[in-house]
């Protein structure tokens, strides 16, 4: 099923209006793309001129910011983006990557100048975006119908920083695991052995992974860590013997010495006998 065919059975109509998007990297290129596709007036902007189809370009942000319903901004941080921003904006959708705060300060420009503000972060990469893969999550207004153009919003509250705020932890999840899996490779490429070969038993292996985290989760909200499954002692012991094993073969130790380094302190802090999920008592 098409994104069109989803939102007609399971959304609104959506109105037509005229949007323009300023930034035309490859995301921000794909969201003008994805306004256009939903019959929206776009006009874009970008520093250095670029053409899209079914779209009109100008020469200034000021110019895109005349008769326009809705900016949505996709640039590269928050210091592009400040001196760009002005009271003549009707409404700022703004999906430039940022920290919670840099969110809040601009929402409260936008809230002393009049603008309504909607912070969004993108869950997807550009070739997603117009489908039911890409989810956006967003903070603020809850006005979400240009949204809709780009693929499947999630409102989070109206605290705007909400949405930079999951965006980085989701991404400090999937970091964490790019790196962990990088390392697997480098620790069994030294015995020759491929990633064809290992990475079906590395996917096996995350998604049992995936079981255990509503349970961590729990334990760490109510701080009860008491586990007859595996403490943090046994962890601590492994993690030594990654690092060492890393470091026999020549690689590179970061990864698993920051992790050791990490449980260990919590270890040391009395939590030994405790599950993995006391190491968040380090962390806080």
């Amino acid at each position: 099923m098409s994104l069109r065919q989803w939102q007609s059975e399971y959304c609104p109509m959506t109105e037509i209006k005229k949007v323009s998007v300023l930034g035309l990297g490859r995301m921000g290129s794909a969201l003008a793309a994805a306004l256009a596709n939903e019959g929206h007036e776009v006009t874009v902007w970008n520093r250095s001129p670029k053409a899209l189809p079914n779209t009109r370009s100008v020469a200034t942000p000021q110019e895109a910011y005349k008769e326009a319903d809705v900016v949505v901004t996709c640039l590269s941080t928050y210091d592009v983006q400040q001196p760009l921003l002005s009271e003549n904006i009707k409404k700022l959708v703004n999906l430039t990557s940022g920290t919670p705060e840099q969110a809040r300060a601009t929402a409260k420009w936008a809230q002393d100048n009049g603008v309504e503000y909607v912070d969004g972060v993108i869950m997807a990469v550009p070739q997603q975006i117009g489908t039911k893969q890409a989810r956006i999550l967003f903070s603020g207004s809850q006005d979400h119908q240009v949204l809709q153009a780009f693929g499947e919003p999630v409102y989070l509250g109206e605290d705007a920083g909400l949405a930079a705020l999951y965006d980085l932890a989701l991404l400090g999840i999937m970091w964490a695991t790019f790196g962990g899996y990088l390392q697997a490779l480098a620790l069994v490429g030294m015995a020759r052995i491929s990633p064809q070969q290992f990475t079906p038993l590395a996917t096996d292996w995350l998604a049992t992974v995936n079981t255990f985290l509503p349970e961590m989760g729990e334990e760490t909200h109510h701080r009860d860590y008491e586990t007859d499954v595996s403490a943090l002692d046994i962890n601590v012991a492994g993690l030594r013997l990654l690092a060492e094993a890393a470091k026999e073969q020549g690689l590179d130790t970061t990864v698993p010495q920051a992790l050791h380094d990490l449980f260990q302190r919590a270890q040391e802090r009395g939590h030994g006998a405790h599950s993995i999920a006391s190491v968040i008592e380090v962390i806080r």
